[in-house]
């Protein structure tokens, strides 16, 4: 059951990342916002996909270092997309919520391995 779901997530991260650079580098229209600013949309967006991708690779320090370059780089590259324009601001709370959910992330893996540790060592 563990592998067909880490199949299918690592199908889906793929799927997501694709999205990511289309709504950040095509114009400003397709990209989804809230209410609650851009600021937040940035945060949340990327800390919602960190964890989805943490899903399908649980190595949370590795995929949130290649999640924040990819946030900077895409924010970078939004310079040159007509219509967009770059913004450090917008770099900083994506790798934010790159970082937060990749702490989480690592947080839940490790406490799950020590349940089973603990659970293995009470039989």
């Amino acid at each position: 059951m563990k592998f067909p779901f880490r199949a299918g997530a690592k199908v889906c991260s793929i799927a997501i990342m694709v999205l990511l650079v289309i709504g950040a580098l095509g114009p400003a229209n397709w990209t989804p916002r809230t209410a609650l600013g851009w600021q937040i949309d940035h945060f949340l967006g990327y800390f919602a996909i960190t964890l989805f991708v943490c899903c399908a690779w649980p190595r949370p320090f590795v995929v949130g270092g290649v999640l924040m370059a990819a946030a900077a780089l895409l924010e970078g590259l939004q310079a040159f997309s007509p219509g967009r324009s770059a913004n450090l601001v917008a770099a900083l709370c994506s790798a934010g919520g790159v970082l937060a959910a990749a702490l989480v992330a690592e947080l839940f893996i490790r406490a799950w391995r020590w349940h089973l540790k603990s659970a293995r060592s009470a039989k």
